[in-house]
């Protein structure tokens, strides 16, 4: 059963560290190690890199533009690097990961997600979503914007509240340093006659639902991956704009090719994985893709360790309507129509979607209303379940 975020001790959204925080510096922390690479011969994705110096060059948004073109339109998946924060920031924050996940159970649920009103704030236990004939192995953290729309509304252990300045830091870093820039090259591929059309709608002050993730896999043993049918069932598309994914080098993520074949994507030194979502993709009628991706068993010589992921996930404005731009010649010639039935907004969107991915009963009587494969996720748009 879990604890809504109500029950436990209120520790304010804010930047002041706790009057013990020494404790948690980290010289008194473990660092975070990445795990080995696998050794092992893998269908690896071609995946395009951008550089994100070369945005402020004269010429340079043209030029990333163009190089995302293939990528935004029929892969979803691309890399970018040099987005302005120090691999020492990085470091620290997967030490911090590391350091959360190890805190005892007792402390984590204090800060559990309201899983029945949908609001995944905050720690998420494993073993909740059945995959195959086993539970999940995924722990996650989530951590929404530093703004007043969530200042006092959630709880931290001291250990992140002794950081959330740098957690702060971090997090507005990824907002302006890549998802905005990403943003305006999406309006020059669309041909936007307004170059910060999406920017606009992608304000880190405005109430949205942007979140900052720690996650881990655990290791499973090899009866419990055949039981979970080696996460091969696990394809789905990621709610929002753009997920932001940093460097693990324990192989699992997929992606579902056009030409139906699942591809490894692979651990590039220095570089961010980016992958683009649903909510892009109603804004353009389906033409921007939303990529099918999955996580799956690690090769064999990676299977003992944890997955630890820092992730981003960037959305619009919670009152932006998901409608099809209307002034973008590429859009317009492509013939985009809505992908729902009538108004829908991110917030509604959102709602829907969480309260599928977080209630697993609900999803499953859903689906098994359907029958087909899909389910209906809000006016008239359905997911569906992918390719093993």
């Amino acid at each position: 059963m879990s604890t809504t975020t109500t029950e436990a001790p209120r520790v304010q959204h804010s930047l002041k560290p706790s009057a013990d925080a020494q404790q948690y510096d980290y010289s008194n922390l473990t660092p975070y190690q990445h795990p080995p690479e696998t050794k092992e011969s893998l269908p690896w994705s071609e995946l395009v890199t951008l550089d994100l110096e070369d945005f402020d060059r004269p010429g340079g948004k043209e030029r990333l533009a163009k190089q995302l073109e293939h990528a935004v339109h029929h892969v979803g998946f691309f890399y970018v690097k040099n987005y302005g924060l120090t691999e020492k920031q990085v470091q620290q924050q997967f030490t911090l990961a590391k350091a959360f996940f190890e805190l005892p159970i007792e402390e984590k649920e204090k800060h559990e997600v309201d899983y029945a009103n949908a609001d995944y704030n905050g720690w998420r236990r494993p073993g909740r979503r059945p995959t195959g004939n086993a539970f999940d192995n995924i722990e996650i953290f989530n951590i929404p914007k530093f703004t007043p729309d969530f200042e006092g509304r959630y709880t931290y252990p001291e250990l992140l509240q002794a950081h959330l300045p740098e957690i702060k830091t971090f997090q507005r870093a990824l907002h302006n340093n890549v998802v905005l820039p990403l943003l305006r090259l999406f309006a020059i591929v669309l041909q936007l006659p307004d170059e910060k059309y999406l920017v606009n709608q992608h304000t880190f002050e405005k109430k949205s639902e942007d979140h900052f993730r720690y996650m881990i896999y655990h290791p499973r043993t090899e009866d419990e991956w055949r039981a979970a049918d080696y996460g091969k069932k696990g394809g789905h598309t990621d709610l929002g704009t753009v997920t932001l994914l940093f460097r693990q080098p324990v192989a699992g993520l997929q992606i579902l090719g056009e030409d139906g074949n699942w591809t490894w994507v692979s651990a590039q030194p220095g570089t961010i994985t980016v992958n683009l979502a649903d909510t892009i993709s109603h804004l353009t009628g389906g033409w921007l893709k939303s990529s099918v991706h999955r996580v799956v068993a690690p090769p064999a010589d990676q299977r003992e360790y944890n997955r630890t992921g820092l992730l981003y996930f960037a959305r619009p404005h919670n009152d932006t309507v998901l409608l099809p731009i209307t002034d973008s010649p590429v859009l317009q010639k492509a013939g985009v129509k809505p992908r729902f039935e009538g108004n829908v907004t991110m917030e509604q969107w959102v709602k829907a979607k969480q309260t599928l991915q977080l209630n697993p009963k609900i999803a499953d009587e859903r689906y098994a209303k359907n029958g087909d494969g899909t389910v209906e996720v809000l006016a008239g748009f359905k997911d569906q379940k992918y390719k093993e």
